[in-house]
């Protein structure tokens, strides 16, 4: 499959993301581009179409990977960090992370920054105000309950969302305490951690980025980092 080779400047992050639909067709090829550990796993999903989902976003992400680093897809040797993020064996200067929805995946890109991206799919079929009166900061609890009907499911998602992306870039896995930190909530583009409760001055070495890929859909970019360049691409286009 060709790569589409990009260069990844310092202090920039690249954000890419892809419709399942739109690549079912090339589920042979991305197949044939994963390692063994990788075919293995896709073997243990019970449902074809988390499979399917699995050898895409693993395919795309082995193409995208090799087209910044120079090296062919295959070659690509992943580790592990011990809450199961992946990182690149032979060249940890760039860093991504990956996330997938409904039918969407969206992955992130850029060098020597711990970055975090989550997407997620809008539904209302479910409590919104009860699971987030469980898990989220007693701030983003007050600012759902303001919300209209018509609005609180896309807020609920932006603030999961960006809640998720800054743990997965902090690192520590699910057991970090989703009600110790707060992010905004207001609008679709302007994302910010507001607060952490175990550093005041934790909030001004992180940057969230918001992102709307598709009607129905939200995603969240966070980054251990400032004044960072945001570019995002389809690479369905």
């Amino acid at each position: 499959m060709e790569l589409k080779k990009q260069e990844l400047p310092e202090q920039t992050i690249h954000f890419w993301y892809c419709d399942f639909n739109k690549n079912r067709a090339k589920l042979e090829p991305y197949y044939a581009l994963l390692s063994e550990d990788e075919k293995a796993r896709s073997g243990r999903f019970k449902f074809d179409r988390d499979k399917e989902c699995y050898i895409i976003s693993r395919g795309i992400l082995r193409l995208l990977l090799a087209g910044y680093s120079k090296q062919q897809p295959q070659d690509l040797h992943f580790d592990y960090t011990p809450y199961g993020k992946p990182f690149l064996s032979h060249d940890n200067a760039i860093k991504f992370n990956i996330s997938h929805s409904g039918n969407m995946a969206v992955f992130a890109f850029v060098r020597n920054e711990e970055i975090g991206i989550d997407v997620e799919r809008i539904k209302d079929d479910f409590d919104l105000l009860e699971l987030a009166q469980s898990f989220f900061s007693t701030k983003e609890i007050l600012a759902l309950e303001k919300q209209s009907k018509k609005d609180l499911p896309r807020a609920f998602y932006r603030c999961w969302t960006r809640k998720e992306s800054f743990i997965k870039a902090e690192g520590s896995g699910l057991s970090f305490p989703l009600d110790q930190f707060a992010v905004s909530l207001e609008n679709d583009e302007q994302a910010e951690l507001l607060y952490t409760q175990w550093d005041s001055q934790e909030k001004e070495h992180w940057q969230l980025f918001s992102y709307v890929p598709a009607r129905a859909y939200i995603a969240a970019v966070a980054i251990r980092s400032r004044t960072l360049g945001f570019h995002q691409y389809n690479w369905d286009a």
